[in-house]
């Protein structure tokens, strides 16, 4: 099984998508599943749409917000086949699958409600938009065959041929004996860290002078969306944060 790639669902309302989308995850080899304020995830009809994978349904982890549900993440893809007012950074399925495959990153990838899916707000949370090609004409897929078609790149990407059983710790996550994959690399930060790191700059954006709060645009979705076209380092994050730090005393000591 892939260990370091949850699967995260807002919201549903339909309690057989949820099993059928633990089915969709454990046929592909997945099984971190991740409910944010779900219908009952334990009824008969999501057990039996489990059809065999009740193990992810029943380990499946609670969240009371998203933001809540990705705080280890440091690699997240929001699923939307909607254009927005500020458009996302948008990445194809195949890639998607290509970048999540090589890299370490504890990733997410997030899907929305079955009518309405992501809001905007919730989509800021993410570091890529991740839309499913499909008829333009009629774009909108069932919940569990999103989840069931994801899965598939992504283990696609991996190739079918990779180890389904829990990796050891001293290779790969992924349980790949490729040697070119098992590279040592600097920590992501963490999803908490890169919103602490929000928090600071959307402060010292107001204090400057530079984002007036009674008429903030779109800025803070543009920074989001400047900082997360890649995941973070953690010594990234510390430079941005030790930045906005200096700049705080600057305006400090000229008060």
């Amino acid at each position: 099984m892939v260990s370091n790639l949850s699967f995260v669902l807002v919201e549903t309302t339909h309690a057989g998508n949820i099993g059928a989308a633990a089915r969709a995850m454990k046929t592909m080899g997945f099984h971190d599943l991740r409910l944010v304020r779900p219908c009952k995830h334990l009824s008969a009809e999501s057990l039996a749409r489990a059809s065999g994978a009740d193990d992810i349904v029943r380990d499946a982890q609670l969240f009371d917000s998203l933001e809540d549900a990705l705080h280890d993440r440091e690699q997240v893809f929001g699923t939307s086949a909607r254009s927005r007012t500020l458009e996302w950074s948008a990445v194809e399925l195949p890639d998607a699958g290509a970048q999540i495959s090589t890299s370490k990153a504890a990733t997410a990838i997030v899907f929305g409600r079955e009518r309405s899916g992501l809001s905007n707000e919730e989509l800021a949370l993410c570091h890529n938009r991740l839309a499913i090609p499909s008829n333009p004409d009629f774009s909108s897929l069932n919940l569990a065959s999103a989840v069931q078609v994801v899965s598939y790149e992504v283990r696609r990407s991996f190739g079918f041929d990779y180890n389904f059983g829990t990796s050891d710790s001293s290779t790969t996550d992924v349980g790949i004996t490729d040697s070119s994959i098992t590279a040592t690399v600097e920590e992501f930060a963490a999803h908490e860290a890169l919103e602490h790191m929000f928090e600071h700059l959307e402060k010292v954006s107001v204090t400057s002078g530079f984002l007036d709060p009674a008429n903030p645009r779109l800025l803070m979705q543009r920074f989001r969306r400047l900082f997360q076209r890649a995941p973070m380092l953690k010594s990234e994050v510390q430079i941005v944060r030790g930045f906005l730090t200096a700049v705080e005393k600057c305006m400090s000591r000229s008060l």
